[in-house]
C-alpha cells in the first residue's frame, strides 16, 4: 500500500459527543504525524484543540432527523434515513477528501457506515479499522426488543461486515473475548484514558466556574442552600490592626465587595498578611479546601457537596435509581440534622450531613421527562440541576466536584462508561452502577464504590458525606487518592502503545 500520510476518522453521529473519536483524530495528527480528515455530523461543539489543529480537517454534515420518534414512525422513516446517510457518506469519502492510508470508523452505528467504508477502502486502497465501542444491535434492541426481526438482521449485518475489516480496536477485555469467541474477530483492547486537560481544578478555577454557573444553579426554587445569591459588603471602610503607628501597614482593608457562589466566596480587593507556611495557602485547610489568601478566595464551610453525573439521557441509564437514593438521603439527613420536624433539636454538632447538589450534564431524549419528575419532588437537603457545558467547562466541573455518579449499565454489558474515565482524570471518586465488566475500571472501595440498588447508593452517600466538609470523610479521601492513581496512564501513552504499532503493521502489509 502506497504511503499517503493521511488518515480518515468516520463518526456516523455527533462529533462533539464522541470524545474517543476526537482523541483518535488528535493522536493521528500528533503522534502518527498524519493529515487527518474527520467525517461526522455537526451538533455539539467539538474540542477546541481539534478545530484549531492545522493537520485536522473537519467535514461535518447536518445531522439526520431525530430518532426520538414513535416506534411506527421510526420504522417507516428508517430506510430513508439510511439511504440519505449512505449517499452522503459515500460522496464525502470518495469525492470530497483525498485517499487515506487508513479509515478508522466508530461502531456503533453499523448501518450503513460499515458497508460504505468497506467499499471505499477497496476502491481507494485504504485499510479499514473498526473501533468497537459497543454493539449496535443491542442498542437498537433497547428500542425495538432483541427478538425484533430487524434487530436480528442488524446483528447478522454487524457481525459479517465487521469481520471484513483489516484491524479492530475495542474498549474492554470482556468485549475482546466476546468478539473472539462468537464473532471470529481478533481485536486489540484500547482502554479509554483521559487526555491531559482532565485534571483537578484549582480553587480559582472552581470559583470562576461556579460564578459562571450561578444563575443556572440558583434559579428558583432556590433549594440548594441559603447562599445561592451573590452579595456585597459596604465599600470603603478600614480597621486598625494595631496601635503602633499610623502607617498603612497597620491597617487591614475591608473588601469593598464579596463575590459569592454556592460553594465559595471571593473577598475582592482584600489585603491579607502572608500565610504562616510561606506558600500563599492557609495552614488550616486541607489539600482540597486550601484557602488562597492572596486571592481572597475561600470555600464556604457550609457549602453543599457537589455531585456530578453526565448522561446522554438514553434508556441504558436508569435515573430512577438516583432519584430514589436522593430521596432516601434527604429523609435520613433531614431527620438527623433536626430539620425534619419543627422544633426538633439538631445533631449538627456531632453528625453533620450536608446538602447535596446534583449537577446532571448532557443532552438527550429523556431529559425533559427527568426534569418534570424532579419538579414534583419536595426535597429539603437535595437539589438537582441539569446543565449543558462546553468542552472546556466540562473538565473544570469534574475537577471541581466532590463525587461522580455513573448509572451506565451498557446495552451489551461489555463497554465501560467514558464519563468515569473522565472523572478519574480529574481525581474524582465515583459511585458506579455495578454490571458485568465495570470491575475493569472501578475497583470497589479503592477508586470508587459499586452499587446495585437505590438503598446501596443512599448508604454510600450517607457514609461518604458524614461531617462534610469540616470533619470525617476518610473514605472519601481514600477514594480520591485511588482515583488520582487511576489517571497515571493517559490517552497519549495508551494510544502510542496500542494503536501506533497496529497502524505501522498495516502500512507494511
Amino acid at each position: 500500500m502506497a504511503k499517503r500520510g493521511r488518515a480518515t476518522v468516520v463518526v456516523l453521529g455527533d462529533l462533539g459527543r464522541s470524545p474517543r473519536m476526537q482523541y483518535h483524530a488528535l493522536s493521528l495528527a500528533e503522534q502518527a504525524e498524519l493529515q487527518v480528515d474527520v467525517v461526522a455530523h455537526a451538533g455539539s461543539e467539538p474540542l477546541t484543540a481539534l478545530k484549531e489543529h492545522p493537520n485536522v480537517h473537519l467535514h461535518l454534515s447536518s445531522p439526520p432527523w431525530s430518532a426520538n420518534l414513535p416506534r411506527v414512525m421510526y420504522l417507516l422513516l428508517l430506510p430513508f434515513k439510511v439511504l440519505a446517510q449512505f449517499v452522503s457518506l459515500l460522496w464525502v469519502l470518495c469525492v470530497t477528501i483525498p485517499p487515506p492510508d487508513f479509515i478508522i470508523v466508530q461502531n456503533p452505528p453499523s448501518i450503513p457506515s460499515l458497508t460504505v467504508v468497506l467499499f471505499v477502502c477497496w476502491l481507494r486502497g485504504a485499510a479499514m479499522v473498526i473501533d468497537w465501542h459497543n454493539f449496535g444491535y443491542t442498542l437498537l434492541g433497547l428500542k425495538l426488543g432483541l427478538s425484533h426481526p430487524f434487530v436480528r438482521y442488524y446483528k447478522w449485518y454487524e457481525r459479517n461486515y465487521g469481520r471484513m475489516a483489516h484491524a479492530h480496536l475495542c474498549v474492554t477485555k470482556a468485549m475482546q473475548q466476546e468478539l473472539a469467541a462468537n464473532w471470529g474477530i481478533n481485536a486489540t483492547v484500547l482502554y479509554d484514558r483521559p487526555p491531559a486537560f482532565f485534571r483537578p481544578a484549582t480553587l480559582e478555577e472552581r470559583h470562576a466556574l461556579f460564578l459562571k454557573l450561578n444563575d443556572a444553579i440558583c434559579r428558583p426554587p432556590s433549594d440548594v442552600s441559603d447562599c445561592c445569591g451573590t452579595g456585597s459588603s459596604e465599600p470603603g471602610t478600614s480597621e486598625r490592626k494595631g496601635e503602633q503607628d499610623d502607617s498603612l501597614d497597620d491597617y487591614v482593608i475591608v473588601p469593598p465587595r464579596v463575590e459569592e457562589t454556592v460553594i465559595s466566596s471571593h473577598h475582592m480587593g482584600s489585603i491579607a498578611p502572608p500565610s504562616s507556611d510561606g506558600d500563599g495557602a492557609s495552614s488550616s485547610g486541607g489539600s482540597s479546601d486550601t484557602v488562597y489568601e492572596e486571592q481572597g478566595i475561600a470555600l464556604k464551610p457550609d457549602r453543599p457537596a457537589v455531585i456530578v453525573s453526565s448522561t446522554s439521557w438514553t434508556p441504558d441509564e436508569d435515573f430512577d435509581v438516583l432519584l430514589q437514593a436522593a430521596m432516601m438521603y434527604d429523609l435520613r439527613a433531614a431527620k438527623l440534622m433536626g430539620d425534619n420536624t419543627p422544633g426538633e433539636p439538631s445533631t449538627a454538632g456531632s453528625q453533620r450531613y450536608p446538602r447535596l447538589l446534583f449537577l446532571i450534564t448532557g443532552k438527550g431524549p429523556l431529559k425533559a421527562q427527568f426534569e418534570e419528575r424532579v419538579a414534583k419532588l419536595r426535597l429539603k437537603r437535595v437539589a438537582f440541576r441539569t446543565l449543558w457545558l462546553s468542552s472546556e467547562d466540562y473538565p473544570r466541573l469534574l475537577g471541581s466536584a466532590d463525587l461522580g455518579v455513573s448509572l451506565h449499565t451498557s446495552s451489551s454489558g461489555l463497554d465501560l462508561p467514558m464519563k468515569v474515565v473522565d472523572m478519574f482524570g480529574c481525581a474524582l471518586p465515583v459511585c458506579a452502577r455495578a454490571y458485568s465488566c465495570i470491575g475493569e475500571l472501578v475497583r470497589d472501595r479503592e477508586n470508587g464504590l459499586l452499587f446495585s440498588a437505590p438503598t446501596e447508593l443512599a448508604d454510600q452517600l450517607m457514609e461518604l458525606f458524614r461531617g462534610f466538609p469540616q470533619s470525617g470523610g476518610e473514605l472519601l479521601k481514600g477514594l480520591r487518592k485511588g482515583s488520582a492513581q487511576s489517571r497515571a496512564v493517559g490517552w497519549q501513552e495508551e494510544w502510542g502503545k496500542r494503536v501506533l504499532p497496529l497502524l505501522e503493521g498495516l502500512k507494511r502489509a
